[in-house]
């Protein structure tokens, strides 16, 4: 007996039951991705590890724990994509996208994670995020929020989506300041969990991160990052949360708001959600505008943000958003050969029309094919056999309704169903 090959853990299948929600949300990124002028680029899955080691950090949890790295053929170490901003900053500088303009941005696909799989966590996931290259004004802060923004929107989840920012301030700023937490932190040692004592000395400021009720308390007590500001990134934070205020954008200053990747200056922002429990990060990003020039480029500042789908799928869920079923509008029952060739040249014409059609293939009984176009969850069903093949008509019969079915002539057949259609949108 042979064994069956299951997928690989935390790598899940996306089955016909589920893809029309992935459908129903790509149609909006592309859409608001559109409006709002970001173009799309699409890059690879795998990148030299030393692309993230660079960028990301070599003391952060993605590098040191969740990156799926390996050796090639060649002995080059090659890393699965855990995140696309550094893909997109390689991408940019390789083939001169921003070296005398600026950009916008956008991309969609999997990433890569060796983390414990969890509802909306898995080890191979997506993400929509969006880039733009080359403003230092607080104003392109605003307009990547607003962009998020006008995706809540588009989905009807904009209730459900909290906005919540920080500034981090520049490189300078931040090493006061994690002198600062370390000092801090290093009082309450015997206090802190595992994960927190390994941060203290690789990443203090992910501890402000720590969900660990026991540690809320140490942590609210701890010193903040606005407090270390300069000038210039204190009046950019002001100035942010003015344009902000100015477009009605709902918000909340959150001092202890850091993200996990080294590269992020200034501005850091995380929308949330009151749909997904404790792991309620649908989306987060700010400003990186020391990147470019790390990974080779140009002192070029960026911003930018990402959102993991798998949580928006389960939002949209939560929220009985109304993902449109891809089902088929029409079901072709054929009986005979002839009305097989019927059939077929019957469909053809009602998808040059746009109406989603599904013809009966493999024959049977038509007590069984209409079965199958119930299953189907199809509206309507034509029935033709050899009597229709003769009088040259088909019968119309609605699969949602109690309505008579009715014989039509076959040159009046696709307006007849264009109507019932239209009647029932």
């Amino acid at each position: 007996m042979s064994i069956k090959v299951q997928s690989v853990r935390g790598m899940n299948d996306l089955l016909p039951s589920e893809t029309h929600w992935w459908q129903a949300m790509e149609r909006a990124i592309h859409h608001v991705a559109a409006i709002y002028g970001y173009e799309e680029i699409r890059l690879p899955l795998l990148e030299r590890t030393e692309l993230f080691k660079r960028s990301i950090g070599e003391e952060t949890d993605i590098v040191e724990k969740e990156m799926y790295t390996f050796l090639d053929n060649r002995g080059d170490s090659l890393t699965l994509r855990p995140e696309a901003t550094a893909s997109c900053v390689r991408a940019c500088i390789q083939h001169g996208l921003i070296n005398r303009s600026k950009a916008r941005l956008w991309y969609m696909g999997p990433m890569f994670r060796y983390e414990r799989p969890q509802k909306g966590r898995y080890r191979q996931f997506h993400q929509f995020g969006i880039e733009a290259f080359g403003w230092t004004t607080p104003d392109i802060d605003a307009e990547i929020i607003l962009v998020a923004h006008a995706l809540w929107q588009q989905l009807n989840i904009a209730e459900h989506a909290q906005l919540e920012i920080n500034s981090i301030g520049t490189p300078e700023a931040r090493q006061r300041f994690r002198a600062d937490l370390v000092s801090y932190f290093g009082n309450y040692r015997d206090s802190l969990d595992q994960d927190s004592q390994r941060r203290l000395v690789t990443n203090p400021l992910r501890i402000l991160d720590s969900k660990n009720p026991n540690m809320q308390e140490i942590i609210e007590e701890a010193p903040v990052m606005t407090d270390y500001l300069d000038s210039e990134s204190a009046a950019r934070f002001d100035r942010l949360c003015n344009l902000l205020a100015s477009q009605d954008i709902g918000f909340t200053i959150n001092h202890r708001l850091v993200r996990g990747l080294d590269y992020y200056t200034d501005t850091v922002f995380e929308w949330t959600t009151n749909l997904l429990g404790a792991q309620n990060a649908i989306c987060g990003g700010g400003r990186y505008d020391g990147l470019v020039e790390l990974l080779g480029g140009g002192p070029i500042p960026g911003a930018g943000f990402a959102m993991g789908l798998e949580r928006l799928i389960e939002v949209l869920r939560q929220s009985n958003y109304d993902a449109e079923l891809a089902r088929p509008q029409v079901y072709v029952c054929t009986l005979g050969s002839d009305a097989e060739v019927e059939g077929l040249n019957l469909a053809q014409e009602l998808r040059a029309e746009g109406i989603r059609t599904t013809v009966h293939c493999g024959g049977g009984k038509l007590s069984q094919q209409l079965k199958n176009a119930d299953r189907a969850s199809a509206v309507l069903g034509v029935i033709i056999g050899a009597d229709e093949i003769t009088s040259r008509t088909a019968i119309v019969k609605s699969l949602r309704t109690d309505a008579e079915q009715q014989s039509v002539v076959r040159s009046e057949i696709v307006e007849t169903i264009q109507g019932m259609l239209h009647s029932k949108q």
